[in-house]
Order: structure tokens, then sequence, then C-alpha cells
């Protein structure tokens, strides 16, 4: 079954963000800092202004009150002002709203974005950005965990940012600042610490997550900001009179346009009807296409220039953009003989980078999922989410998951490994099961774990002996699914032709969500999926949705899709009922076509053309019968996150490898993922996802990462950069889609595109120590990393 989307992409067509034209369109290009923690003291832009093609100037006094303007009149030589802000607030986030659309008063990291111009070509914007003078005062660095949170650190936030903490339940809790560099704390607990008196054993174990992946998206981030109707001029900035005033249009490649809708509408002080966005295709986004990037500033500079304005990054500035989270993990648990797991502590630190962005929602991931899919009498788990002079981390596929997992998945192989037990066996007897809460207040598990676990285990023959040299390991990963607290709207419409338009507000970034929820509506109205279309995201008139995330495009918009579309079904059978005059239940739709069941049974309906029909109740200009459906999982407080997880994602991993005891570098022989999809609705999709999630998964665990020295970026260029190539695939690269039918979505689907990235790199590890006695306790798993590991234990006592 091909793909909604094949032909487009393949034949060029499709549209992107980053192909939107516009006629009078400019050029955007920012002038980032080079200092990875500073003052300005002085910008000047007056020969920038002045260079050939530039139309707009945006600096940090376009968007300050007229008194900070007046005490940086003389440090910032800029001859052209106005005495109000282009905005009503100049900083954006998630929960805590930090990082400014340009650097204010010091910049955080090297990238920050410090001024912004505008001109007739992106080489002209270029060319001016080199005439313009920064001064800057250095200020000391904390580039790691240790320099953030040591006594006296130096600080990056002096005063505390606007911030908000979500609405926990049973055992849940969640701040902002919990102390200096600390940007969110969360904790989670459930049971008694006294459980630990009564364990055997008790291990704790360190580990290093030093992943710092990159997106790689290769769609950069991209905005084209238009503003229409009379001209809105910066005075007006608050006000919101009438609907007739200029509106901002954006056409962005962005996950979550509504929100983003949303906080574009805050930050100009206007009302969210007056921002208008568009979204096609996105090139990947992996997570960092959520929330603002590109668009603060496009705005702006349309606004200031009376002209739409593209603002493009190249991909080497995604590097200066977003990137993942690094970690460090500490597990204290405490187990009986027979390898009973009964207590787990975790101590968790994120790498937020210099600004907070969706580190709040990663470090209640990773803490809530620290304690992997297993049995425990008590879980105690705190998540700190730390600032440093480095770029901002944010959501990345797995959110929290790689991390946790990493930590998790190894200690129990070490756990098995010192009570002498088999490390398949001791994850069987401490899986939680089907149709068992994950923890109390929660949602049970959707999937049969064990079932999956001997899958992977049998395919790589971890009871069989090995090759010389070879070491095996497995791996389970899970991760909640579908978002927290996540509503959904959708809309279907059924033309007189019997054709049907799919209306959500679900971004096509490559997953096959187009496909998928084009296929639930057409099982429901039981057509061809060639007779349902897809509508084109625009705020203006898609129905909401909260952001394409989560693995939450089938098992929440697709609840809301299959509703939507049952009710237009049913508009419709109502309607021929009474227009043919027969019982509703002798009516049916397939085909596009309406069927009347003869009285008796007996004998085959005939089809009759909807269009004839409409015709007849509303003439020559037809009719469409619509139907609206929505989703959410219902609000208790008892479940920690707000809202019982709708779905849970589980990958299952086994690797088998090699080391060279000279190089330390590992060979990855045989890789099998699965991941459980419920339901198939689109075979190639689900395969598709999983191995990327898996090769994903490969690049983290073996080289991937951004390098720091200091808070200097030392491979911030794709051509630095080390990612998984053709020839780093193993020989043997399985994947296994399972179709265990126990998901919440359509036909009992559920998402799935990120488990098969969850347990990648703990399974390497876990063959490692397999193959060679060693446990690696850090990722990724370079030969450096992995050369040092043996060393250290060649020269131990």
């Amino acid at each position: 079954m091909t793909r909604s989307d094949a032909a487009a992409k393949v034949s060029g067509t499709a549209p992107y963000a980053v192909d939107v034209a516009l006629g009078g369109m400019l050029h955007a290009k920012v002038l980032r800092s080079p200092h990875p923690h500073a003052h300005i003291t002085c910008i000047n832009t007056v020969a920038a202004e002045q260079a050939p093609g530039v139309r707009a100037v945006l600096t940090r006094r376009d968007l300050l009150d007229a008194e900070l303007r007046d005490r940086w009149a003389v440090a910032d030589r800029h001859h052209r002002s106005t005495r109000a802000p282009l905005v009503a607030s100049h900083s954006y986030g998630y929960f805590i709203k930090d990082q400014p659309i340009l650097a204010l008063d010091r910049v955080r990291y090297v990238g920050d974005a410090v001024v912004a111009i505008a001109a007739d070509t992106e080489l002209e914007a270029a060319r001016a950005l080199e005439l313009v003078q920064v001064d800057y005062e250095p200020l000391p660095t904390v580039a790691d965990f240790d320099a953030a949170l040591a006594d006296g650190a130096p600080e990056l936030f002096l005063e505390a940012p606007l911030a908000m903490t979500p609405a926990y339940g049973q055992g849940a809790s969640g701040g902002a600042r919990p102390r200096p560099n600390v940007c969110y704390r969360f904790g989670y607990e459930t049971g008694d610490p006294a459980a630990f008196d009564s364990c055997d054993h008790v291990f704790t174990d360190v580990f290093g997550f030093d992943g710092r992946q990159q997106h790689l998206h290769l769609e950069p981030f991209v905005s084209v900001a238009r503003w229409t109707g009379p001209r809105w001029s910066a005075t007006t900035a608050g006000s919101d009179e009438s609907t007739t005033s200029s509106r901002l249009e954006l056409w962005s490649s962005c996950q979550n346009p509504f929100p983003v809708r949303k906080e574009m509408a805050r930050l100009l002080g206007i009302g969210e009807h007056r921002v208008r966005m568009q979204v096609g295709y996105l090139g990947g986004g992996f997570g960092a296409k959520n929330g603002c990037k590109t668009e603060p500033i496009a705005t702006l500079l349309a606004l200031k220039a009376g002209a739409p304005v593209r603002y493009c990054l190249t991909l080497d500035e995604g590097f200066l953009t977003m990137r993942q989270h690094n970690a460090r993990l500490t597990l204290r648990t405490g187990v009986m003989a027979d390898g009973t797991l009964v207590a787990r502590d975790a101590e968790v630190l994120l790498d937020a980078g210099a600004y907070a962005d969706a580190s709040p929602l990663v470090a209640e991931k990773a803490g809530y999922r620290v304690a992997g899919p297993y049995r425990w009498q008590h879980i105690h788990t705190v998540t700190d989410a730390v600032l440093t002079n480095t770029t901002p981390a944010g959501p990345f596929r797995g959110f929290g998951g790689t991390q946790a997992n990493f930590a998790c998945e190894n200690q129990i192989d070490m756990i098995a490994a010192r009570l002498g037990l088999d490390p398949v066996e001791l994850r069987r007897r401490n899986l939680i099961g089907l149709g068992e809460p994950y923890v109390p207040g929660e949602s049970a598990m959707d999937s049969d774990l064990t079932e999956g676990l001997d899958l992977v285990a049998s395919h790589i023959g971890m009871d069989e002996p090995r090759p010389p040299g070879r070491g095996r390991g497995v791996a389970v990963g899970f991760k909640d699914s579908g978002g927290v607290n996540k509503p959904a709207q959708a809309r279907v419409k059924i033309a007189t032709s019997g054709d049907a338009w799919v209306q959500c507000g679900t971004v096509e970034m490559g997953q096959g969500a187009q496909t998928a929820l084009r296929e639930v509506a057409a099982r429901v109205l039981d057509v061809p999926r060639s007779r349902v279309h897809w509508s084109d995201l625009d705020t203006d008139h898609t129905p909401f949705d909260q952001g394409t995330n989560a693995s939450s495009a089938i098992s929440v918009m697709g609840q809301a899709v299959q509703k939507a579309a049952e009710a237009a079904r049913l508009r419709l059978l109502l309607f021929s009922a009474t227009a043919l005059g027969v019982p509703l239940e002798r009516v049916e739709f397939r085909d596009g076509l309406v069927f009347v069941v003869p009285p008796d049974g007996i004998g085959e309906p005939e089809g009759r053309p909807l269009a004839p029909l409409v015709m007849g109740t509303y003439g020559g200009t037809g009719y469409e019968f619509t139907g609206e459906g929505f989703f959410k999982a219902h609000s208790d407080s008892h479940a920690p996150l707000e809202s019982p997880c709708v779905s849970w994602e589980y990958g299952w991993g086994a690797a088998e490898v090699s080391v060279d005891s000279d190089t330390g570098v590992v060979t990855v022989h045989r890789l099998i993922v699965s991941g459980d999809a419920g339901t198939v609705l689109h075979e190639g999709a689900c395969r598709g996802q999983d191995e990327g999630a898996a090769i994903m998964g490969l690049g983290g665990a073996l080289f991937e990462t951004m390098r720091f020295d200091g808070g200097m970026l030392a491979n911030g260029r794709l051509v630095d950069y080390r990612m998984p190539r053709a020839s780093d695939l193993p020989a043997e690269f399985v994947s296994i889609t399972q179709e265990q039918g126990h998901g919440p979505g359509p036909f009992g689907s559920k998402g799935l595109g990120e488990g098969a990235m969850l347990p990648v790199a703990s399974a390497i590890a876990n063959a490692i120590a397999d193959a060679t006695g060693v446990r690696v306790s850090s990722m990724p798993l370079t030969g450096e990393t992995v050369l040092a590991a043996l060393d250290a234990a060649r020269d131990a006592p």
C-alpha cells in the first residue's frame, strides 16, 4: 500500500515552509554570540543599517520598555528607534519564559542571537552583519553539572523568569528554580522507603549519558512572516480593538502550530485570531521543531520592514539552536537474592543548556520513566534540569526515555551478573504484566512485555553459544505515549461525490501520519483510501491540536478522526434514510454509494450514487456531511501526570557485538529491534519508523554527540559531526513489527516510532559486557570510552 504523500515527495511538489516565496520577500540573517557567557556593553548597527539591500535591523532596543531603552541609549548606537517596544513580552518558552527573542543584557551560550537583519537577499543580510559592532565583557562560564551546581557558581539568571507548574497528581511534584542554575525539578514517589530495609542487596551505580545528539532534520528551521491589512504600528501592541486590524501570517516548519500561535500572540500582545499559522510538510523534526524557533525574529523584522521576511537557518545553525539533553543518573536499587526487584531511588541530572525550552517536560519524563517497566514496592526519583552555558536542549526522539532507559537497563544486567542470574530471566520475573498499571493511579500496560522480550531474545539466540569474541545483550525500552493531558479535535467531510476530507492539526513530518489517519477515516467510511483526502493545516480553519509529538498521532488524534468519521457517516446515513423513506438500519454506505438492504435481507442491494439524493433535497448547490471528533484522556487527580497515560510505547532490542581490545572500537554485527503497533495501519510506515529510530539509537550509542570544550562547541558543523553511514549498519539488521492488538487507538492501533530507539544503546552496552566482562557505564560507547574501561579493568588489582 503506497503512502499518501509518496507521489508529492517523489515528484518534488510537496509543499514545505522552506519553499515558500512571496512577492517582495526579504531575507533574514542573525549575528550570534562568539562567547559562552558575557555582558553586552555596546551594540553599534549604524553602518549595517546603511549597507546595500538592508531594510530592517532588529536589536534589544526594539524589545524593551522606554526606561531600559534610555539606559542603553548611549551604549547602543542605533540611529532609528521608536519609543514603544515591538512586543508585549520579550521572552518565550514552555513552562518557563526565559529565552529572549534577542539577547538583552547578556549572552548565555555560543550562538545566542544578538542582532537580526532583513535585506533583499541573504547575501546582503550576511554582509551587513559583518558591519555590526558588538562589545562584550566576558563572564565566568559554567559548562557542566559540577561547575553549574558548585557553591558560589556564576548564575545564568540572577532573577527568576516567569514560570508555571502543571497540576500533578498522586506522588508527583514539580517546580521552577528550586536552586540557582536549576530551571526545574521534578519528583515522583510511591510506596514506602522502608522497603530497602527488607532487601538482600542494595546496589548503587552511576551512569553517564553524554549523548547531546543533534536532531539533524534535513529541512532546516524556517519561517516566513507577513503582516496583512492596515499597517500594524508598534504603538498598537497590546490593543485588540478591531477584527479588521492587521494580521500576522506565518508559514513555519513547526510541529505544534497552535501553541506557537498562542505564544506569538502573547509576545505581540494581540489576540490569537490575529495570528494565522500555515504548516505544510516538515522535512523531519524529531522534537526540535516544537515551540518558537525562527518565528519571533521573522515576525518582528517583517513588522519593522513592512514587507514579508523569510528567516531560514543553515543546517550548521541548527547546532546552535537545539540539541538532546546529556545526563548523569544515579540509581540505588534494592533486590532480593532471587532477583526480585524491590525498591529504586534515582537522582537524575539533565543538562538543559542556556535556556529552559522544554527541559521541564523532559525532566518530568526522565524522572517518571527511570524505574523502567518493572514491578516495585517503592520508587523515589528526583530530576533536576541544570542550566549551563551551552546550546539549549529540548525535545528529542524518546523525550527523556533514552537517558532513563540507558541507566535502567544497564543496571538490570549488572544486577543479574552480581546475583549470577540470567539477564533475560531476571527481566521476565519482574516485568509488569499486560493489563497491570505502571504505578498507582496510572493506566495499564497495553503490550505483553514478556512476549516482545522473548521474541528478540530468541531471534538473537541468547541461549545459544556465542561465536569467539562475540557478546550478546538485550534491553527493554518503554515510555508513556500520546502526550500528557493532550486534547485533539478533528473534522471529516463527505461530499456529494462520496469523496471525503480529513481536517486535523497533525503535522506530517515523514512519519506517515497522513497515510494512517486517512486510512482510519477510509475504514470507518468503508471507502478506498484514495477517496479520502487531506486538508492543508491552517490554524484559521483546521480544528485544534496541541501538537505532533509523543507518538500521539494515531493513539490520540486517531481517536478524534475515528469519531469524526463515525459522526459524518451517521449524518449521511440519517439523511439517506429520510430521503429514501426507509429505516436507518436498512441503509448502508460503502465505496461512495448508498445501499438499501432489502426488507427480507435476501438479494444484493443496488448501490445508488449519493449526488442525486443530495440534489433532490438541496438542489444544485449540493451539500457536505460533516462530523466533528474530539478525544482527550480524562483528568484524574490520582494519575501522577494530570491524566492517565493514553498508551505505552515499547521497544525491545538485542545486539551481538565484538570489541577490539587494542582500540576499544565496537563492531555491532547483529541488531534486532521490535515495536508493537497494536494493529498495523500501514506496514511500510511502521517498519520505517522502527528502523529509523533504531539507526538513530545506534548513532547515539556509538558516536553521535556535540562536544564542548568548556562552553565552546568543537564540532558544530555538519562536516565535523559523526552520524551513522551506510557502512555502520550491522551485517544483520532486523526490525519486527508486532501486532499484539491491545492499543487504545482505532482498531487496536497505537503509536510507535520512538520505542525502537530506546533499547539500542543499553542492548549494545550489555553485549559489550558479555563480550569483554567489562561494564561501560557511559555513552556514547566510543573506542576511547570503551578502551578506558578495558584499561581500568586490566589495571585493577
